[in-house]
């Protein structure tokens, strides 16, 4: 059994979730036969610290007593917008000796500001990019993406995010069996591929103001296969159609073409990546009518045709789960 440690940063202002999200996934997967990752907290000087929260966590050491790590976690919180010197400086000394270097939410913030971003590809949470990009010019942000990985490098986007990137690196470490069996265990999602926008469609816009309007978001979403004209959303929502186009644009953010085309992408990647349906099934489901819509949707959307996200996205119907729940080292 070859067993990984896993070292996750804590400082005052850290989020609770951004921590506590990723060593779940990682404890998890810990209990399937012949996985291992041992894991660890360290704050300057061992000190217990304080969550954004309120919740205060006690480190098992100090930072300055850390062992090389093969994973270096570095989490996020309100923590990272005035950072301690001396946290930044460790970050610069010892970040480029781990193994693999990570970030979730807020966290790139302080691998920026010790020098460990230049020249790569990262992302964050959506309401720092533009600051990460401002502060950092030499760090290409990428702001769509839940989670990028770059080499050794993996960021990833606000709190949750993080547990989709934590489940990605065991994946990459022991197979997609055990991501997905993790997932199920933390009743999760099954896992979100990185090049996921941060939004879903309905967090994407902004929910209608108007009872009509916002009744009519949700019955998009549970209906993306019928007809979702503007005509024919305009009459269900007892508008008529120029009305109602600059009204839900207006409340929403989005023209009502542009929702529709979300909601049904979303549709078609949960179907490809949850169910064994055809594509022609799914393309009717998600209300593209033909597999060829459907291609060209995804093509334009995500750069790869339904075929290939679901070989790369679906796990493997051959083999069984191991569950983590009840498996032991």
């Amino acid at each position: 059994m070859t067993q990984r440690t896993v070292l996750v940063v804590l400082f005052d202002g850290v989020q609770s979730l951004d921590v506590s999200g990723p060593m779940e996934v990682f404890a998890g997967a810990s209990r399937a036969p012949g996985v291992s990752y041992e894991l660890r907290t360290a704050s300057l000087g061992g000190a217990a610290v304080r969550c954004t929260s309120g919740l205060t966590l006690l480190p098992d050491g100090a930072l300055e007593d850390a062992a090389v790590p093969d994973l270096l976690l570095v989490p996020g919180g309100q923590g990272t917008r005035e950072p301690q010197p001396e946290l930044i400086a460790w970050l610069r000394a010892h970040a480029p000796r781990a193994g693999r270097l990570v970030s979730v939410c807020s966290g790139a913030l302080l691998l920026a500001e010790a020098g460990q971003l230049d020249g790569h590809r990262v992302t964050t949470h959506w309401a720092v990019c533009a600051r990460l990009a401002r502060d950092h010019p030499a760090v290409e942000v990428d702001p769509d993406p839940i989670f990028v990985r770059d080499g050794r490098l993996a960021t990833s986007a606000g709190v949750t995010a993080g547990i989709d990137l934590a489940l990605a690196l065991v994946e990459e470490d022991h197979g997609r069996e055990v991501a997905l069996a993790v997932a199920r265990h933390l009743v999760v999602f099954l896992r979100r591929p990185g090049n996921q926008a941060q939004f879903s469609a309905q967090l994407t816009a902004q929910t209608a103001t108007r009872e009509p309007l916002r009744d009519l978001q949700h019955w998009i979403t549970q209906h993306p296969d019928a007809d979702l004209s503007v005509e024919a959303l305009a009459a269900r929502a007892r508008l008529s159609p120029r009305h109602f186009a600059r009204a839900f644009q207006a409340e929403t953010g989005l023209t009502p073409g542009r929702y529709v085309e979300r909601v049904r992408l979303e549709q078609a990647r949960r179907l490809l990546e949850d169910t064994a349906d055809g594509v022609a099934r799914i393309s009717r489901a998600s209300g593209y009518g033909t597999p060829e819509a459907m291609r060209r949707a995804f093509v334009k959307a995500l750069g790869t045709a339904p075929a290939e996200y679901r070989r790369r996205f679906r796990p493997r119907p051959d083999r069984p789960h191991p569950d983590p729940a009840s498996s032991t080292t």
